[in-house]
């Protein structure tokens, strides 16, 4: 069964940082790609970023990029989420995702077909 466990969420000042965690379980982390997305309310869950179990091989979305950075950590079957130079508008519900990797390529962010449950992020202004 796969199992994706999401954390490190919270509360903090704008300008601020976090580190989510999402720990995978149930699948060959090494044939899929994990992604975290975030839905802010009234909005449409977006991709942020994903990371290849693979190769390490990763995507940041270009709004995003220069704060936050992706890594993995194999041997433990986890993934983070470093977030820096916090915004308000980054408030979210962020969720990690796997998706199977395509010809050993990352997948888009339509293909992530396992989800974990959210963490809350807040930043305050």
């Amino acid at each position: 069964e796969v199992q994706l466990q999401a954390s490190g969420g919270g509360l903090v000042e704008a300008g601020g940082s976090l580190r989510l965690s999402c720990v995978a379980s149930g699948f060959a982390f090494d044939e899929y790609a994990i992604g975290w997305f975030r839905q802010a309310p009234g909005k449409e869950r977006e991709g942020v970023s994903c990371i290849s179990g693979r190769d390490g091989s990763t995507y940041i979305r270009d709004s995003v990029k220069g704060r936050i950075t992706i890594s993995s950590d194999n041997a433990k079957n986890t993934v983070y989420l470093q977030m820096n130079s916090l915004k308000p508008e980054d408030t979210a519900v962020y969720y990690c995702a796997a998706g199977p990797l395509v010809l050993g390529l990352l997948p888009t962010f339509y293909e992530f077909d396992s989800w974990g449950q959210g963490t809350q992020v807040t930043v305050s202004s």
